[in-house]
């Protein structure tokens, strides 16, 4: 597997590279069909809150759809660590969906198979606090900026090439970005939609919705409700 490592206003020391090398193992025993791994390590100049100065994203290449995870910390390596996890993660999950796809088994819940584990000793902190500190010190600014009178919305319009896929298909590609929502091209039905995460209670770990805009639709939704891989069934 092919390796890339690049900084933006911050240099990649030998010592990062010591680091990477040492834990990039653990990405080919999870995916056999991985080219490249692409690092990149940014550093914000004028940032407000330094818990989150350094951006580690970690993009992987291969034959499927790129699989990819990012993280902020005060430093380099807290911030790979997190988003190293994570990629990891969405490593397994692609991983565990092929096995479902091709009949061999039912995978076992992350938090069921490592529930029985001890947890790992690290001198790194959890970065929980330094989130919820971000999001605390963005709400302020937003304040202060309405209160001088500019405005504290930022509106970013992005674009991107259709794309038709199934709705199982479209769950595959969102869980392997990390993103809460996914708009692709519906192949039942032709329309444009959106996927998205929805919050569960309980015991079910994976819950999905879609939403498609139809301008001959009544007022009344159309409900469907089914399982990962298998036939709908239209409920009323």
């Amino acid at each position: 597997m092919e390796m890339t490592i690049n900084g933006r206003n911050v240099s990649v020391t030998d010592r990062f590279r010591e680091y990477v090398d040492e834990k990039i193992d653990k990405v080919d025993q999870l995916a056999t069909k991985i080219q490249r791994l692409d690092i990149k390590v940014t550093k914000e100049q004028h940032a407000r809150n330094a818990d989150s100065a350094l951006t580690v994203e970690l993009t992987v290449l291969g034959r499927g759809p790129a699989i990819r995870a990012e993280a902020k910390a005060a430093d380099k390596f807290a911030a790979f660590d997190t988003a190293f996890a994570k990629l990891l993660e969405r490593l397994r999950k692609a991983r565990d969906r092929r096995k479902v796809h091709h009949g061999t088994r039912t995978p076992k819940a992350v938090h069921e198979a490592t529930s029985g584990l001890e947890p790992a000793a690290s001198s790194i902190p959890l970065h929980e606090s330094t989130r919820l500190a971000q999001q605390e010190e963005e709400a302020r600014l937003a304040e202060e900026a309405a209160l001088n009178g500019a405005p504290p919305i930022e509106i970013r319009r992005k674009v991107f090439p259709a794309e038709t896929m199934s709705v199982d298909d479209a769950v595959d590609r969102m869980e392997m970005i990390g993103h809460p929502f996914y708009l692709f091209v519906d192949a039942a039905t032709g329309a444009h939609s959106v996927l998205y995460a929805r919050k569960t209670k309980g015991d079910q770990q994976y819950s999905y919705g879609t939403i498609t805009l139809d301008p001959d639709a009544k007022d009344e939704a159309t409900v469907e409700t089914r399982g990962y891989r298998e036939a709908s069934s239209v409920n009323a």
